[in-house]
């Protein structure tokens, strides 16, 4: 990463006492701070709502930096940090005057980054009153909105959401995050591909038989039982997170690598989603919800057992589906995605398998040979894995040889945390890794069709152990058509 030109600045966190502020933002600020990414001149505005004694609020923050930031708090650094910390409290919904009491802090900036580290539904009352208060559109300096995911629970409510802001800002004012765009390895998608020439010929239905987005958890919902039942998998993580894999992995070649060229050939994916209809949902897809079992060596509850959970609740902590993407160069190369929670791997990765050589069936000794396959890690580790063909030294045997690059286990790197590069990109103004507006359209479109699909549909939950490697019906969506789940920690 770059350093930003020397600009005061002030970073402004509406939900200053959170737990994504005190777990992420406020560790990714200090360690930016700490290697010089960001100018000395910057202050952290944190607003809320609970009475706060700063010093004791600053103690606290220190423990967070503590424990979540990739980078030593010695004592020295603490304390310049911690001098440009200020705690405005007052009720951003119902207080009025707390703005005012906002921008008398904020008169020495004139540019703020605004971050809504809240509920979807505070948004646009909280923009309201930043412009009326004229903490916003001003003639100098910069002023922007980064807006924390969920933005909407469903296409109708975000295209609501986002009708009431637009008409208070502009669309390149606001900046909306999904952390997935700011890890490395997703960054990395783009270079992987349009900077090989090994890559990029082959990437087509002509050559990669299907491609398989992983991303799995061994935790279950912890403390956020009440946010998940009313969300579930498919909002949280397969219409923003994987879904914004899915379009690098899948877009065309952009006419340049500025972020409005990066960003209309991954709509032209979206938009080009095969919708589901109730039929093609119970073929094509495959929900779960865990139930008790043993996750590293111990006991755990089932979902409905979740603190904060419905007792009898049907939310789904698990989807697998095959999804087509329906343009000239995906026809017929099936999308493979799974994702859950309490399953037997924390990991997420996407695979890349590309199909079998025609030859292979006349060359007996190549029968058994395994397919190509490139792997992403994108967490917990970063880097490729590479698997072809190649005969054992001194026999006639094929067995698959494998290149493995682990970026995130080189001794000189030190991978900067997603929100740390989700706030530096928005400091420099650069939209690439933020979601636009008809990206977000789109994938609420291609969530609804699945929600449409399955309205009054009551699946027979719990259906698969924690610990486990979710439904067994997971294992037959691939199994019916010669294919299996990729595990590469088994490869």
């Amino acid at each position: 990463m770059e350093n930003i030109p020397n600009n005061e600045f002030a970073f402004v966190v509406f939900g200053g006492t959170g737990d994504l502020t005190k777990r992420k933002l406020i560790p990714a600020l200090f360690s930016l701070m700490k290697e010089e990414r960001l100018s000395d001149k910057f202050s952290v505005v944190l607003v809320g709502r609970r009475d706060k004694d700063l010093n004791d609020y600053k103690k606290e923050l220190l423990e967070c930096v503590k424990t979540y930031s990739r980078c030593n708090a010695k004592n020295d650094e603490w304390e310049l940090f911690s001098e440009k910390i200020v705690y405005c409290k007052f009720d951003f919904i119902d207080e009025d005057n707390g703005y005012d009491k906002l921008a008398n802090i904020l008169s020495f900036y004139e540019n703020r980054i605004f971050y809504l580290a809240v509920a979807p539904e505070f948004f646009e009352s909280i923009i309201r009153r930043l412009k009326e208060h004229k903490l916003i559109e001003r003639k100098t300096g910069f002023q922007r909105i980064m807006i924390e995911k969920p933005f909407g629970y469903s296409l109708e409510s975000a295209r609501k959401l986002n009708e009431d802001i637009t008409k208070i800002i502009p669309e390149k004012k606001i900046f909306r995050v999904d952390h997935y765009l700011g890890k490395d390895m997703i960054q990395n998608i783009l270079s992987i591909r349009f900077g090989n020439s090994i890559f990029e010929p082959l990437w087509n239905q002509n050559y990669i038989d299907n491609i398989q987005i992983i991303s799995t958890e061994t935790i279950g919902v912890e403390s956020r039982g009440a946010y998940y039942d009313n969300t579930g998998i498919i909002k949280d993580m397969l219409q923003n997170h994987i879904l914004q894999m899915l379009a690098l992995v899948a877009m065309e070649p952009p006419v340049n690598l500025e972020p409005e060229s990066i960003r209309n050939e991954k709509v032209k994916v979206l938009n080009a989603l095969r919708p589901f209809d109730k039929k093609s949902a119970m073929e094509n897809i495959v929900r779960g919800q865990y139930d008790r079992g043993i996750v590293n060596g111990e006991e755990v509850l089932a979902y409905r057992e979740e603190e904060r959970v419905d007792k009898g609740s049907n939310t789904d902590t698990f989807i697998a589906l095959k999804i087509n993407v329906d343009n000239f160069r995906w026809a017929g190369v099936p999308f493979y995605i799974k994702a859950g929670k309490r399953l037997d791997r924390k990991g997420t990765e996407i695979i890349i398998q590309f199909k079998r050589l025609p030859g292979i069936n006349f060359y007996s000794s190549l029968k058994n040979s395994k397919p190509d396959l490139l792997v992403i890690r994108v967490q917990p580790e970063e880097g490729l894995f590479f698997q072809i063909n190649a005969k054992r030294p001194g026999s006639d045997i094929i067995e698959p040889v494998k290149m493995d690059y682990c970026q995130s286990c080189r001794i000189d790197y030190n991978s900067p945390e997603a929100y740390e590069r989700i706030i530096l990109e928005a400091i420099r103004n650069n939209s690439a890794i933020f979601t636009r507006w008809d990206e977000l359209e789109y994938s609420w479109s291609f969530e609804k069709s699945i929600r449409d699909s399955f309205e009054g549909v009551i699946e027979k939950y719990p259906n698969y152990a924690s610990g486990s490697n979710g439904p067994s019906k997971a294992t037959e969506l691939l199994k019916r058509e010669g294919r299996i789940w990729w595990d590469r920690d088994k490869l």
